[in-house]
């Protein structure tokens, strides 16, 4: 009996204070593999969905504007004419006392055209706290140091009629009628009827400080609207491509401190042919574990190192214009 005892005893014996010190090491160097390799990946998954994040918000941003400002100058049966009111335009409509104008630089640069012997202008641009000039309309809700760009057209196709949503233009070949409201005061012989669109695009940040591109639109309440875009798009930096020889084909790219009054009115022998923009665009979150010491170009300008914990990536594009743009004599 006393010799059973003992062999069960022998039996429940464990493992001695040596082995288990080893087994603990090892599982300790285990765990810290598992551990380093789930942080690894954790990082890569964290770094590919900001990437594809910031990718897909560039993408859609340019693909906003690019079918925008590729339209710029199509005023229907007008386009490559001028608008000059008591000859061959004239203007019912008028923007609400409740809503805001976004006037930009020019005698002439208003949603609608006045009656000064001015050019009326379709495109204008500025960068915000460097040019001389700025819409008062953005007031301080525009990001300092990025480009706002100011474009007015017709979208068509064409209507059978205007209703009191928004501005409309009735035209010919030779006489534009601007009407808001409904009717135009006149019923021109074979005229179409286009909606009107003044849009401006700037980048400003929303209350969690994230930078976003906005976007004003005339409605029927003025420019006082601001619609937000895509989100993450830091800075914008836009390049004028004028054509110098009549082929066409931009021969230089400028900013537009660079650009002249006579060039924004196409009063001089140079034709605005083509836009290049260039966008800065950041990650909405930032990642502790990164810090982003990289020096960024947009077109012609540089971007210090942020030296935060931001990703950024510079995506751009060149825009062609598809319609003539009207050299004034």
């Amino acid at each position: 009996m006393k010799k059973l005892a003992g062999s069960m005893t022998k039996f429940q014996r464990g493992m001695s204070l040596v082995e288990l010190m080893v087994a603990l090491v090892i599982s300790l160097f285990l765990s810290a593999g598992v551990f380093t390799m789930f942080n690894m990946s954790s990082s890569n998954v964290t770094t590919t969905g900001q990437f594809n994040q910031i990718q897909e918000n560039g993408r859609i941003a340019l693909a906003i504007m690019e079918r925008d400002i590729s339209q710029l100058g199509f005023m229907g049966d007008l386009t490559g004419t001028d608008f000059i009111v008591g000859v061959n335009t004239t203007v019912d409509a008028t923007i609400p006392p409740t809503g805001t104008d976004c006037i930009g630089a020019g005698l002439n640069n208003a949603s609608l055209p006045n009656n000064q012997a001015a050019h009326f202008r379709r495109l204008w641009g500025y960068e915000n706290g460097v040019s001389a000039q700025s819409l008062a309309c953005l007031s301080d809700s525009v990001k300092n140091k990025t480009d706002v760009l100011q474009i007015k057209r017709f979208v068509g196709p064409s209507v059978v009629a205007g209703d009191a949503s928004g501005y409309y233009v009735s035209a010919t070949s030779s006489q534009a009628i601007f009407f808001s409201n409904g009717a135009p005061s006149a019923n021109l012989t074979n005229s179409r009827i286009w909606e009107y669109q003044h849009h401006v695009y700037f980048i400003g940040d929303n209350a969690e400080s994230i930078p976003i591109l906005r976007r004003k639109t005339l409605t029927s309440t003025g420019m006082s609207n601001d619609e937000q875009l895509v989100e993450g798009i830091e800075n914008m930096r836009i390049l004028y491509g004028f054509d110098n020889d009549g082929d066409s084909t931009p021969d230089s790219y400028m900013p537009a401190e660079s650009v002249t009054s006579l060039m924004w009115d196409n009063e001089g022998f140079q034709r605005l042919v083509a836009l290049k923009m260039y966008l800065l665009v950041r990650s909405p979150q930032q990642d502790n574990n990164y810090t982003n010491e990289t020096q960024y170009q947009l077109g012609d300008k540089v971007i210090d190192a942020p030296n935060d914990h931001f990703r950024r990536k510079v995506m751009s594009t060149t825009i062609v214009l598809e319609n003539p743009v009207l050299i004034r004599s």
